[in-house]
């Protein structure tokens, strides 16, 4: 699972190549993930130009797209797919968390002694049960289904949270086993720990507790166990989520499957 070197995108990874059972594997190209495009320039980054995405799916809040907005490769599509419209906290950090985050005294009072990793649990739980969450995963999975959309860039701010939900849903679905996800999942930590190391710098700097820091901005196997866990309860598999929870038909999910497996 190639990381690329881009100087104007974060995070940026190609699932190409990830092991599925039966001896195949993710086709190379067009399932790609990565933090914000607000600042992305295919001219400085020849090598994301060259990816030809052709459909890029926002997973970030409306604020987050108004204080960052996308910037698109040519020719590129934009589908905006709100996965926490009504500010459920997650890896984004809404306003409110980047406030209480500016502060470590409030930062101990609102995430101190366990709260933020319970905070971080709910927020994946909500990825599997929420209405919007729902539409928005509906509508990446959807644009998959499409036989014109090309490359799929699919992204939040920084590549961890929202974005490693949608991988794992992908690449279960496509036949990876869990094992498998979950090292993908856990592969962005380099990329992920350079993207917020201004803010957790100043946090820290400013006396901020180490460990509520690491809760927040870390990407944890137990978060993820908390969206499997939460898919498994109430739909049994990712056929039962995909299907029932977002909304794809069976010859959606075929079609997923015959231009995605190698």
């Amino acid at each position: 699972m190639p990381q690329f070197e881009a100087s104007t995108i974060s995070n940026l990874r190609d699932l190409g190549g990830v092991a599925l059972r039966g001896n195949s594997a993710v086709r190379p190209g067009l399932l790609l993930r990565s933090g914000a495009l607000d600042r992305l320039d295919t001219a400085a980054d020849p090598a994301v130009a060259a990816l030809g995405i052709r459909t890029v799916v926002d997973l970030r809040t409306e604020h987050e797209r108004r204080e960052r907005p996308d910037r698109l490769p040519a020719g590129a599509r934009l589908i905006v797919a709100d996965v926490l419209p009504d500010g459920v906290a997650g890896e984004a950090v809404p306003p409110t968390l980047a406030s209480v985050l500016g502060s470590p005294l409030a930062a101990e009072e609102h995430l101190g002694g366990g709260k933020a990793e319970k905070l971080m649990c709910e927020s994946y739980r909500a990825f599997v049960t929420s209405e919007a969450a729902c539409r928005a995963y509906g509508l990446l999975l959807s644009a998959l289904a499409e036989p014109d959309c090309g490359p799929v860039l699919f992204h939040c701010t920084a590549g961890k949270d929202r974005t490693g939900w949608a991988a794992t849903v992908l690449l279960l679905l496509l036949g990876a086993d869990e094992a498998t996800a979950e090292r993908e999942y856990l592969a962005v930590v380099p990329a992920v720990r350079l993207a917020f190391a201004p803010l957790l710098d100043r946090f820290l700097a400013a006396g901020g507790d180490p460990a509520i820091a690491d809760a927040v901005f870390g990407v944890r196997p137990a978060y993820l166990a908390s969206a499997l866990e939460e898919m498994r309860h109430h739909y049994g598999s990712v056929e039962g989520y995909v299907r029932l929870g977002l909304g794809l038909r069976g010859a959606a999910v075929d079609r997923i499957r015959a231009r995605c497996v190698a």
